[in-house]
């Protein structure tokens, strides 16, 4: 895809996730001038605990991109630099810190967000997953001009998508990446062409989603079965849904909702040769992929071959 503007425009990008990257590429591809990466700083990552780049620094490396880890970007410090730099636009996506008004009002067509959900529902840290975990019927980015508060700018453009009956966290995330970087560029045409609106978010149709904890993994077969298999799908790959077999963690990676009205809720109600199925609130999560403590993931139809499941056991 090619994108024609009258110049190339002057940008400072923040971001942190791999999320972020797409978007710092498509700039680049775009033929805008990235003066700056700010990013997160470096973080200790794995088992032995070796520092790692967040992934947009690592992008930003490949292409020479002088790359800044502020701590607290507010700091004066790093308001000077933004100052001297004197970008056209800042463009931010999951860089992971508020900026203070002091940035906002430094570049001429202000700072603009990428943000992965439509805007005004799900603001927040964890938008993707939530979608999913909801059971929404589609999702989307909207980029916006970012304001005081968080995630309340004034709306500029949205992309939807739908999300598909077997969509996980990681499926949609890859879909918004990609459809948040080329709606970005789209966005910093109409900026510079005078094109760009202005749509005010209605608060009262707003809701700000809590960032996910390990612990919701948890799955609680006192709810639905379609409440759990949502679930298992939003936190799939990270931070996972999980139960307990033989005190054992049993990560869950896909299930499927079946009729179920026997048996108590937890209860192993059934083996076939390919599922687990497991008895909950309303109906039955049959288990297809799964992962035992210690073990490889795996479909069940090969966990079952290596491991003997006795129906009436409780998760």
């Amino acid at each position: 895809m090619c994108y024609t503007t009258g110049k190339n425009m002057k940008v400072i990008f923040m971001g942190t996730p791999d999320f972020s990257v797409r978007t710092l590429e498509k700039i680049i591809e775009a033929g805008h001038e990235v003066l700056a990466v700010m990013t997160q700083p470096d973080k200790p990552k794995g088992r032995g605990k070796a520092v790692a780049f967040p992934p947009v620094k690592e992008k930003a490396l490949e292409h020479n991109i002088p790359v800044y880890q502020p701590i607290k970007v507010r700091e004066e410090e790093y308001v000077n630099i933004i100052r001297e730099l004197n970008p056209d636009v800042i463009v931010t996506v999951a860089f992971g810190q508020i900026l203070p008004e002091s940035i906002l009002n430094i570049p001429k067509y202000g700072c603009i967000n990428v943000h992965a959900s439509l805007l005004p529902k799900y603001r927040g840290a964890a938008p993707i997953q939530w979608a999913v975990i909801d059971g929404e019927k589609e999702s989307g980015v909207t980029t916006m001009y970012m304001a005081k508060g968080i995630d309340t700018g004034d709306m500029i453009l949205k992309a939807v998508t739908p999300i598909e009956k077997d969509e996980t966290y990681g499926s949609l995330h890859d879909k918004l990446a990609v459809l948040g970087a080329d709606l970005l560029v789209e966005t910093l045409v109409a900026l510079e062409n005078g094109t760009a609106i202005r749509e005010e978010q209605d608060d009262s149709l707003s809701n700000y989603v809590v960032p996910i904890d390990k612990t919701l993994g948890h799955l609680d077969f006192n709810k639905s079965a379609i409440e759990l298999e949502r679930l298992i799908r939003g936190l799939n790959p990270v931070p996972s849904a999980y139960t307990f077999l033989d005190n054992k963690k049993l990560k869950v990676w896909k299930a499927e909702v079946v009729p179920c009205k026997e048996g108590k809720e937890g209860e192993i109600v059934q083996v076939t040769k390919d599922s687990i199925i497991i008895k909950t609130k309303e109906d039955g999560l049959a288990l297809k992929e799964i992962q035992l403590e210690g073990k490889k993931r795996m479909e069940v139809t090969d966990f079952l071959r290596g491991y003997n499941i006795t129906v009436g056991t409780v998760l």
